[in-house]
């Protein structure tokens, strides 16, 4: 079975973006994402209401890396210390060898492939560094940009599951792309 160590922190480098740690500097970044019924349409969990909210995000993201449960990143742009986003491997499940990618990207920068960039440096990572077998990414099936970015990058879908998760009154579908290590 895999174990990880997360300790020290590994800063990740792609052409235009620096994948770093998230920390307390990041709070109003990582409310004006938690926060915004945009980019957490496709995201069900509850909208983060304060910066006491965010805090809490940041402070679980950081506990969980202390543990080494799973690992999330604030994605950078080169020079710019400013959170765009987050990223990481949610869901491990090191028994299996297998993880979870999900991200976040503030609206301003959707379309500008910083996820694409960002995703393929992750599954590198994964497979390198990890030792991952596979990566799974869970998304809605009306996120048509997240499934293109998934596409790009090689994942195949696996499954549709209909109304399979209960949120806010409904019922909704999901749709699970997955990547085997090559």
């Amino acid at each position: 079975m895999l174990e990880f160590n997360f300790t020290p922190f590994p800063v990740i480098e792609t052409e235009r973006l620096i994948l770093d740690r998230v920390t307390d500097s990041d709070v109003e970044e990582v409310f004006l994402l938690r926060s915004n019924p945009e980019t957490m349409k496709y995201i069900p969990r509850p909208l983060v209401k304060n910066h006491e909210g965010a805090l809490e995000h940041i402070k679980m993201i950081n506990d969980k890396i202390e543990e080494n449960i799973c690992i999330n990143w604030g994605i950078r742009l080169k020079g710019n210390p400013k959170l765009l986003g987050i990223i990481g491997f949610y869901r491990m499940q090191p028994e299996n060898y297998r993880s979870e990618i999900g991200y976040m990207l503030n609206p301003d920068f959707h379309g500008k492939g910083i996820i694409t960039e960002a995703v393929k440096k992750l599954i590198k990572f994964g497979f390198e560094e990890l030792k991952l077998h596979s990566i799974e990414a869970v998304i809605d099936p009306e996120n048509s940009a997240s499934e293109k970015v998934l596409q790009k990058c090689g994942f195949v879908k696996e499954a549709h599951f209909k109304e399979s998760d209960f949120w806010e009154g409904k019922f909704l579908d999901k749709v699970i792309y997955s990547l085997l290590e090559p």
